[in-house]
C-alpha cells in the first residue's frame, strides 16, 4: 500500500485544543522509565540537550485517538525516549493517512526550539559533511500501521526560520509495519550503507524523497550524507541546499503500539 500526504506540513499549529487524553487510557502500556516526564499535548516538546521530542499529531485532524512521548535518559550526545499511540481513522480519514510523527528534532523544525550553534546545523550538501545517525529501538509485536523513519529539511538558504518553506524533504525509513508505503512513485534504487534502499519520489509544495529500506531493521548507524549525494548523483537534489534539521520518529497511520528508543545520537563533521 502506498499513501498520499495530505497537503499539510508538519509545521507546529498553534495549540489550542485541550490536552489529548493519555495513550495509557486507550490501552498501551507507557509505564516506565520516563513517566514523570509524559507529554500528551499536541505538539509538546520535552527538550534533551541539543535535541527535543515533538509530540507531532500534524494529521489529527484525519484521526481519533491519542499519543504520548516521554524522555528516559539523556547523556552527552546519546538519549533514550520513547512514544506510546493509539490511532484510528476520522469521518475525514482513511488508511493512507498519516496521523502522527512523534520524533527528536535537531535544528529546525518550523523554526528553531533549541539555540542554532548547540545544533551544528544547517550545513551545506556540497560541504560533505559525514554525518553519523546512530539508533536502536525496538517495536511490539503488532505496531499497526507505521513507519520507524529520518526526516531530512532542506533549504536554498542557510537562514531558514519558521516561515521559510523547504524545499526538498527526505525521508530514510528504516521499519515499516502493517503495509505502510511511501508518497510518490519509486524512482529506482541503491546501495547504502550495507543495506539496499528503494528511491521514491513525490511532491507536497515541495519534493519528497523517501529512501525505504528493503528489509527491516531495529538498529542502524548511517551516514546521512550518503543519502543526499544519492539524490545529487541523479540530479534530484543540488549541492547548493541546506540540511536545516534532522529528525527521527515514527509516522503512525492507524492502530496502537509504541516506539522505544534505546539509543539515538548524531553527530555532524
Amino acid at each position: 500500500m502506498q499513501h498520499r500526504r495530505p497537503r499539510l506540513s508538519k509545521k507546529a499549529r498553534v495549540i489550542t485544543a485541550a490536552a489529548v487524553a493519555l495513550a495509557a487510557a486507550a490501552g498501551v502500556t507507557v509505564a516506565q522509565a520516563g513517566e514523570s516526564s509524559k507529554k500528551c499535548t499536541a505538539f509538546d516538546t520535552v527538550t534533551l540537550g541539543k535535541y527535543y521530542v515533538n509530540n507531532n499529531l500534524w494529521g489529527q485532524d484525519k484521526g481519533t485517538g491519542s499519543q504520548c512521548v516521554w524522555d528516559n535518559s539523556a547523556g552527552g550526545n546519546t538519549i533514550s525516549w520513547g512514544t506510546g499511540y493509539t490511532w484510528a481513522n476520522s469521518a475525514k480519514g482513511t488508511d493512507s493517512d498519516v496521523k502522527s510523527y512523534a520524533s527528536t528534532v535537531l535544528g529546525w523544525h518550523w523554526g528553531w526550539k533549541v539555540d542554532k550553534a548547540k545544533t551544528g546545523l544547517p550545513i551545506k550538501v556540497g560541504d560533505r559533511k559525514k554525518v553519523t545517525a546512530s539508533w536502536e529501538f525496538s517495536l511490539p509485536s503488532n505496531p499497526g500501521t507505521m513507519n520507524v523513519a529520518y526526516d531530512l529539511w532542506l533549504h536554498t538558504k542557510n537562514t531558514a526560520d519558521w516561515q521559510d518553506q523547504p524545499t526538498d524533504e527526505i525521508m530514510i525509513w528504516v521499519n515499516r509495519q502493517g503495509g505502510a508505503g511511501p508518497l510518490g512513485t519509486k524512482y529506482g534504487s541503491v546501495s547504502l550503507d550495507g543495506a539496499m534502499w528503494d528511491i521514491y519520489q513525490g511532491d507536497i509544495g515541495w519534493k519528497v524523497y523517501s529512501f525505504v529500506r528493503r528489509t527491516n531493521t531495529t538498529k542502524a548507524t548511517l551516514n546521512l550524507d550518503d543519502f543526499t549525494q544519492a539524490l545529487v548523483r541523479r540530479k534530484l537534489l543540488s549541492n547548493d541546499k541546506y540540511v536545516s534539521g534532522i529528525e527521527s520518529g515514527t509516522e503512525v497511520f492507524k492502530g496502537t503500539g509504541r516506539l522505544d528508543t534505546k539509543s539515538y545520537a548524531v553527530s555532524i563533521g
